[in-house]
Formats: structure tokens, sequence, C-alpha cells
């Protein structure tokens, strides 16, 4: 059973100081913020667009994780993936998790890159 990817979703890097970040996304490169959600004080998820294509920062993260950048794809079938993914054996290192407007797990490749599968919800 292969995966069907649509499109990458979005790429991911993982910033310690939001500001700076800030600072240096909208400040010296001129992107604007296309998304931003506040997780808890302090805890910043950021998201700019970039031609259709989406770079999200965040701050945010569980506690004494050590996030790493990463590349998200779009999937047809997240639970269809998510089967796959666990079929085929391959290392799962985020289950899956449910946001407002999206779901997405994370899968290791065999040379330990972290790899997300994401899945909007539609419009309601």
């Amino acid at each position: 059973m292969s995966i069907q990817v649509k499109e990458l979703a979005f790429v991911f890097h993982p910033v310690t100081d939001v500001a700076r970040a800030r600072k240096f996304y909208e400040g010296l490169l001129g992107l604007k913020v296309s998304l931003q959600v506040e997780f808890s004080p302090g805890q910043w998820w950021l998201e700019y667009d970039l031609a259709g294509q989406a770079l999200a920062v965040t701050n945010a993260g569980p506690p004494g994780s050590k996030p790493q950048a990463s590349v998200f794809l779009e999937v047809a079938d997240l639970d269809a993936a998510l089967a796959a993914v666990r079929t085929a054996g391959a290392v799962v290192t985020q289950d899956l998790v449910d946001f407002p407007v999206c779901r997405m797990f994370v899968v290791q490749d065999p040379d330990g890159n972290q790899i997300g599968l994401h899945q909007r919800k539609a419009k309601s």
C-alpha cells in the first residue's frame, strides 16, 4: 500500500526566541504572517505564506523534547497513511495529533529524519 502525497504542506523550523525569529523572518526577509496561534503563554506557532506554501516556526513543543527542522507532506487520507506506515514497520515519532484545522503525525525515515504527514480538515 502506498501513500498518496498531494503536495508540500509546510516546512517546519523550531526556534528558541519568537521575538528574535519574527525580527528575522518579518523584518529582514519581509515575510508576512499568515497564521499565528499562541498555544499557551509565550508558546507560539507562526506560519509565513511563501507562494502558497507555508514556512512554520514555533517555540512550542513537549517538555524535554529536542525539535528538529522537518518537512510536512499533505496526504489524501491520513488514516490510510498511518495504517501504511505501521504496516511497513516504520517508526512513528509523534502519534496522531488533532488540531482545529488539521491532523498530523510524524514518521522517521531510515536516516532518522522526521517527515510529517498532514491532512487539512474540510472548511466548514
